[in-house]
């Protein structure tokens, strides 16, 4: 099966010779939104808990929730908490900086920019996948206490993971105004060299992925 990426090579209509967004709005913003929330969240924790060495809001809970606590405090001050003595809230903000770079860099980049992208997106997002069930292993399995903002965390590498497989390989495909085109049954034109008429017929698909 072809791994490449579907690349829009189209430009904006008029002449401008402005790129087009290789993904739509929607799929833009949403990408963005959990990549900022991830990094409010590490941040806030690194700032507030590792800096100020305060206790973060929300963090403690006398109830349990099937044998499981609510204790941030516990969580971040485990030995669990550091990887090669780096500590994981750095690791975390510095894990949702690179997705935003690439999200911006898949979305407005030259081609050759984004290919490069897409490939270090595809590592990137796996990654992250396999960090998030060792850290709920130590929450749920080990300490038997999780921390309210890295489950916050968690999800929106969850999240993220799941938008991306969707949009970037089965719904990346747009017009040149950046709006979604079906993937079946659609074809798109290629101009021919001198601009008279359509060369070649060409029908995308998902499958070329």
């Amino acid at each position: 099966m072809d791994t490449r990426p579907n690349i829009n090579h189209h430009l904006r209509p008029g002449g401008s010779g402005e790129r087009v967004m290789r993904i739509s709005r929607l799929k833009f913003l949403v990408l963005i939104v959990m990549s900022l929330v991830g990094v409010a969240a590490s941040s806030f924790v690194f700032y507030i808990y590792d800096t100020l060495h305060q206790q973060l809001p929300a963090c403690v809970s006398s109830y349990k929730i099937f044998g499981i606590a609510i204790n941030c405090n516990l969580v971040l001050g485990s030995k669990y908490n550091t990887v090669l003595g780096v500590n994981l809230d750095v690791l975390a903000i510095g894990y949702f900086f690179v997705n935003l770079g690439l999200v911006f860099a898949i979305a407005f980049g030259s081609t050759s920019v984004f290919t490069k992208a897409f490939r270090v997106l595809f590592v990137w997002r796996f990654l992250g996948l396999i960090i998030v069930p060792y850290l709920l292993t130590i929450e749920f399995a080990i300490l038997k206490t999780i921390c309210v903002y890295c489950t916050i965390m968690h999800v929106c590498i969850l999240i993220d993971f799941a938008i991306v497989t969707y949009f970037l390989f089965y719904k990346d495909i747009t017009h040149p105004d950046g709006e979604d085109v079906e993937d079946q049954g659609t074809e798109v034109e290629s101009p021919s060299p001198g601009g008279a008429g359509p060369a070649h017929v060409s029908r995308p698909s998902a499958s070329a992925l």
